[in-house]
């Protein structure tokens, strides 16, 4: 059982829902996520949905470039 299923809280600076993702610190701080110091960020489902819209131009040109 990980952390998100136990019920760990948003990571985003201000926010304290409980979070439904998981993912790279890297990948949050790209979309402008103002995520704590540690290897994983774990947001909520506003903040995911936010990192989604925010990222869609990056995630389209890589699969462009992959060729798929």
């Amino acid at each position: 059982m990980g952390k998100v299923e136990k019920g760990i809280k948003c990571n985003v600076t201000g926010c304290s829902n409980t979070a439904v993702r998981s993912l790279a610190v890297e990948k949050a701080s790209k979309a402008g996520l103002k995520v704590g110091n540690s290897k994983r960020a774990y947001l909520c489902k506003d903040h995911y949905k936010e990192l989604k819209k925010k990222s869609r131009k990056a995630r389209l040109l890589e699969r462009w470039r992959m060729g798929s």
